[in-house]
């Protein structure tokens, strides 16, 4: 009922869900990744959500926890102590959907255990503080047992795939509901442990227009769930660069090789513990229109990928909203608020503060946020545009509005809070927020767009020539 995680494994995603199965393919390009097993998909399809934990999957965790004890040389529940992340891994994509816990297994004689690791009680106790919310928020009191706990946050993984955001997010995408999500369980690594360890993210092309260079973040002392939430703003990837180059270069080669591998963008969480560099998951990128549209004729000109496969890389809805009318005028109006640029486009309406206020609303509303969670895609879906005060590119906010199409702005600081009721203009483009409700004016047409157009032209694509404007330029 579990698999280990080795480079002989099949890396079927409908098997193995997404997560487990770029796990297996970099394992098998000899890249760094820490130890892990798979609950495979066939699990989540079995079992009719809120039932527990099924019968024999106790004694299967048991086995795959053995399994991660003898390749660390750890010990859950023991010293040295193995905790492990317990994370969801559909087969299709769904960023920020599912839920995830970290530091399962840490009990009183492992907390000792690290405090003694590490040089004082500081790392454990933060290790401590943050799978204890997580239990309180996700499940409920956090038990003294390492298996209890496992075994509770494994179920609470398999339940989330069918909460009501999951739900909505896979009808807005045409998602079916029978897939079912596996579970992998990984070894933990620290990105937390001290001045040469932190966690980030890695694009090897640039998810919001596309360019063919390394985009990413990065977030010293940190782990991963602080940089993909949004609660702590990160660095550019250049600050890696400067504070351990060495890192910053194994991390860029692995990008560019997985990249050769799976033919397309790949957006890759890692974590940096005492300087050692692990890969933690690879996927394909999800990238706004533009992006889209500029890497699929890109990659085809560089032939990584075939021509057809370059046309089915971008959809009718993207299509469409590459000719959706964009801010204006920017330069010479001050802005009310400044931030990270995080998904392009431009959305304009009132100023609402949750899901509840918008649907009261009844018009376009621009969401205005502290951070956004998964609880907050319903009202990403409704609104015309988002706006964090904490977060960069790569959080929550910014990876779930790019998916959505939205025009998104974060890290505005929490002055951006004050503005509730306003109405607002919101350009992803720029990062900026404007008060009132700015003039919008037809796109220029990009030379990607124009390559592109020949390409629907000779195919005879006449839906998706439709969705740019058919034959009118």
């Amino acid at each position: 009922m579990i698999l280990p995680i080795t480079p002989d494994l099949v890396p079927d995603p409908a098997i193995l869900g997404g997560k487990a199965a770029s796990l297996v393919r970099m394992a098998r390009l000899g890249l760094p990744v820490p130890p892990a097993f798979v609950v495979p998909a066939a699990v989540s399809r079995e079992r009719r959500a809120g039932d527990g934990l099924p019968p024999g999957l106790g004694a299967g965790l048991r086995d795959g926890i053995s399994w991660l004890e003898r390749e660390t040389g750890r010990r859950f529940g023991g010293n040295p102590p193995l905790l492990v992340s317990v994370r969801s891994g559909a087969a299709v994509s769904m960023p920020g959907m599912m839920d995830t816990l970290l530091n399962v297994g840490l009990d009183a004689g492992a907390h000792r255990a690290l405090a003694a690791q590490a040089g004082g009680g500081g790392l454990a106790s933060t290790l401590a503080t943050t799978l204890a919310a997580q239990f309180r928020d996700l499940i409920g009191p956090l038990p003294a047992d390492p298996f209890a706990q496992l075994e509770a946050a494994v179920v609470a993984v398999l339940d989330s795939w069918n909460s009501r955001r999951a739900r909505r997010y896979r009808e807005a995408h045409g998602i079916s509901h029978a897939l079912g999500t596996a579970v992998t369980v990984q070894a933990m690594v620290f990105g937390n442990l001290g001045d040469r360890s932190g966690t980030g993210v890695l694009f090897t092309r640039n998810p919001l227009d596309g360019a063919p260079t390394p985009f990413g973040e990065w977030l010293p002392q940190a782990q991963g769930e602080a940089i993909v939430s949004g609660a702590r703003t990160p660095q550019p990837l250049a600050a890696l660069a400067e504070a351990m180059p060495e890192v910053h270069a194994a991390l860029l080669a692995a990008g560019r090789r997985l990249e050769r591998e799976e033919r397309d963008a790949q957006d890759i969480e890692f974590t940096v513990e005492d300087g050692t560099l692990y890969l933690l998951q690879a996927r394909t990128a999800k990238r706004a229109p533009a992006a889209a549209l500029r890497m699929a004729v890109e990659m085809e000109a560089e032939g990584l990928v075939p021509r057809a496969e370059a046309l089915a890389r971008v959809t009718e809805a993207q299509l469409a909203q590459l000719v959706r009318p964009i801010l204006s005028v920017t330069t010479d109006v001050a802005p009310l608020a400044r931030g990270t640029p995080a998904s392009p486009g431009a959305g304009a309406g009132r100023a609402v503060a949750d899901g509840d206020a918008l649907a009261r609303l009844g018009a376009p509303a621009v969401l205005v946020r502290p951070l956004t969670s998964p609880e907050d895609v319903p009202a990403m879906m409704a609104a015309a545009a988002v706006v964090t005060a904490e977060g960069g590119a790569t959080s929550h906010a910014a990876v779930v509005g790019r998916a959505l199409g939205k025009p998104v702005v974060t890290g505005c600081g929490a002055a951006v809070l004050s503005l509730m009721g306003r109405q607002l203009t919101v350009c992803g483009s720029s990062g900026r927020v404007f008060d009132g409700l700015l003039p919008l004016a037809p796109p220029a047409v990009s030379p990607e767009l124009r390559t592109y157009r020949g390409w629907l032209v000779e195919a005879g694509d006449k839906a998706r020539l439709d969705a740019i404007g058919g034959g009118a330029w």
